[in-house]
């Protein structure tokens, strides 16, 4: 392994895994690594323990106007939930339309995402092609706006306590950072519903997604922990290291940055 190799995998923090992974995990004296590459990992380690601590929970929120509101908008892994909103001014500056197929026709602005996660979006639907696996984007960007009208629309139909386990109210989606997207397929009539999990789509894209930087963002078995119910359709980008690590330790995103100090 070459120095160019390296600052070659780590224009970022978070597509670095390969080398931050290694110098996470401590290498060995007799690894085969001179001092230049050494140094090089041991780099990487710093930058991307100061990524996480930099974007610990704790770090990134601020109360306006009585609501707690993060701070981090720009980071692949901010975290938006029930307790952390997202200003309702906020529209993501880089949306793009990813170039995979769609469960329906014409332009839409939920088509869009923010390119970096559009663009591992479309490495995710070429591997499940390459394996013949038929998926289709459902959902992606929405804004506040947006979001408030589907959240008071099933408040009234549902009462709100019930439309909260399902339904994110305005500023507390993650559609609205431009890093997730909902996933269907025709088995389940590209519906959004829970056994999407156990068709043989569902299982790929559970098995697959981390490798292309995608976590299922509410699994199953972690609502009291995430806030929302199981939706085995819903991918949030947050890199591939880290979207392998969360995935082995069957973390939530929660959990995994709140190991941060």
């Amino acid at each position: 392994m070459r120095n160019s190799f390296i600052k070659t995998i780590l224009p970022t923090v978070i597509i670095g895994s390969v080398v931050t992974s290694l110098a996470l995990n401590g290498l060995p004296s007799g690894s085969g690594m001179d001092k230049a590459e050494a140094a090089a990992a041991s780099s990487a380690s710093l930058s991307f323990s100061k990524f996480l601590e930099n974007n610990a929970p704790k770090r990134t929120l601020r109360s306006v106007s009585g609501i707690n509101t993060v701070t981090n908008l720009s980071s692949t892994v901010v975290l938006v939930n029930k307790q952390r909103n997202l200003p309702s001014n906020y529209v993501p500056q880089d949306l793009v339309v990813p170039q995979v197929p769609f469960s329906f026709s014409g332009p839409s602005p939920k088509k869009q995402m923010k390119k970096i996660a559009a663009s591992a979006l479309e490495k995710l639907f070429a591997a499940a092609k390459r394996d013949g696996i038929d998926l289709k984007a459902v959902s992606g960007y929405r804004s506040y706006a947006t979001q408030k009208a589907i959240f008071e629309r099933n408040a009234s139909i549902k009462g709100e306590a019930v439309a909260n386990k399902t339904s994110a109210r305005p500023g507390q989606s993650e559609h609205q950072t431009g890093l997730s997207m909902d996933i269907s397929s025709a088995s389940v009539g590209y519906a959004l519903e829970q056994s999407f999990g156990n068709t043989k789509e569902g299982k790929w894209l559970k098995a697959n997604a981390p490798k292309y930087g995608f976590i299922i963002r509410y699994g199953k078995g972690q609502e009291k922990l995430t806030g929302y119910s199981y939706e085995p359709w819903h991918v949030r980008y947050v890199g591939v290291y880290i979207a392998g690590e969360i995935t082995r330790q069957q973390l939530t995103l929660e959990q995994y940055l709140g190991q941060a100090r």
